[in-house]
């Protein structure tokens, strides 16, 4: 495969790279760690080493130092699926993992492979499945799905017989495709079997890879197709201190296998916190919707948009840890129903929200990006479309975070970084010496 080819050319190279790296500028500090970060879930402090992508206040994120737009639209957009638009999430996950910019020929070897390992999930995976109760969340379904693939692990396997550490990335990038593979089967299985009446539908070796997921859910339209095409593409990655991007590294550390570190990964997904917010976009937008019958004027939502506010609850979909704009996903995701949904009642009020609620976060005064994040705009796409099963949108989600969290994993491994063990304090340790310590940038 001229993708492992090309990883084995680079990652001997960035191996000695680190390597230079952390033996020169070993002993330099990042930033001043504070006891606020200790308390404060570690927010902001830079203790990670993630290559994929990075998030910036005034541009978003970037994949290998590209901006969506660029990729998108722009002078190195990414290959696209014939007669299309969005970029194919084959291309990204190249990007990802190389560095470079994927050629036609890149991609397409890719989605051959990726299509050829769809047949291979085991029989056994279903079973599991189909032994939980119907009832069971889809991403406790998807989870533990992912985690039954366990035995199939080409790395453990490996590892058993006594592999090199050198060779890491080489299992890891094998159990990384057969996991890619499996990832739409396993989904779209847990999606028929929930909510269509335990019917399923078979992988079409004639379509990509997000396309092949709408596919198997039921959804055989060529815009259901750009959209998930689109979808993966914007939710793939997001640096490596998010919950499921840092426990997939967390636990793939240990010289856990990718099934293992991802089935974690998803369990962090799954949190409200974390996952589970384009769901409260559309349920806020739904009672908007449903108090005054429709689209509601500026005022109308100007005014509700208050009362969320002063009943102690946060408008979702608004405000980022990070971002201090407009969400490049959002933005990329609006270009999308301009062009597919424009009349779509739904997307009208997100368009309004768009107008209107900036300005009132700013006359709250508490929020420090009063801006839209890609939460904002998702679930009514996938509403629109007719995927109306809101607790699977996380594993939608789940699905397109692989991208990212693979790519991760086998450069670690290719950087053949060693086991996360961060040092913790105690409250009592702090409270005995805190008034001796010096302020942070004094």
């Amino acid at each position: 495969m001229k993708l492992k080819e090309r990883l084995a050319d680079l990652i001997p190279q960035w191996r000695a790279e680190v390597a230079e790296i952390r033996k020169k500028y070993g002993n330099r500090k990042t930033m001043d760690c504070t006891i606020g970060h200790a308390y404060g879930g570690m927010r902001g402090l830079k203790a990670l080493v993630c290559d994929t992508s990075e998030v910036f206040p005034e541009e978003g994120v970037k994949f290998r130092g590209y901006t969506i737009p660029e990729l998108r639209e722009g002078p190195h957009k990414l290959p696209t699926a014939e007669g299309g638009f969005e970029p194919l999430p084959e291309g990204l996950w190249y990007l990802l993992l190389t560095g470079e910019l994927p050629s036609e020929e890149n991609v397409k070897e890719i989605t051959a492979e990726l299509t050829k390992r769809m047949q291979n999930v085991p029989q056994y995976v279903f079973d599991v499945l189909r032994a939980m109760p119907v009832d069971t969340h889809p991403m406790t379904m998807f989870a533990a799905g992912i985690l039954a693939m366990q035995r199939e692990s080409v790395f453990a396997k490996r590892y058993e017989e006594g592999m090199r550490r050198e060779e890491h990335w080489e299992a890891m990038l094998e159990d990384s495709l057969n996991l890619l593979a499996a990832l739409p089967v396993i989904a779209a299985y847990i999606y028929r079997r929930k909510y269509k009446g335990d019917t399923h539908i078979a992988p079409d070796p004639n379509l990509d890879w997000a396309a092949n997921l709408a596919h198997m859910m039921g959804f055989d339209d060529f815009e259901v197709y750009e959209l998930f095409r689109l979808y993966m593409f914007l939710h793939s990655d997001h640096e490596g201190g998010n919950v499921s991007a840092h426990t997939n590294l967390l636990v793939n550390s240990a010289f856990s296998d990718i099934y293992r570190s991802f089935s974690a990964a998803m369990n962090g997904l799954a949190g409200p916190l974390h996952g589970l917010a384009n769901q409260e976009v559309l349920r806020w937008i739904q009672m908007l919707y449903a108090k005054f019958g429709g689209v509601p004027t500026k005022e109308q939502l100007e005014q509700f948009a208050w009362d969320t506010l002063n009943s102690g609850q946060v408008i979702p979909g608004y405000g980022h840890a990070v971002l201090r704009v407009t969400d490049p996903r959002y933005v990329a995701q609006r270009d999308f129903a301009l062009k597919h949904l424009p009349d779509d009642e739904l997307f009208k009020i997100v368009s309004l929200c768009y107008e209107v609620i900036p300005e009132v976060l700013k006359k709250h005064g508490k929020a420090k990006n009063p801006w839209p994040n890609v939460d904002a705009h998702s679930g009514v796409l996938l509403w629109h479309y007719g995927i109306r099963e809101y607790d699977f949108y996380t594993v939608l989600f789940g699905v397109s975070r692989a991208l990212g969290c693979t790519a991760q994993a086998i450069l670690v491994r290719g950087y053949m970084l060693p086991i996360e063990r961060p040092k913790s304090i105690t409250t009592r340790w702090v409270k005995e010496v805190a008034e001796s310590l010096p302020v942070a940038g004094s």
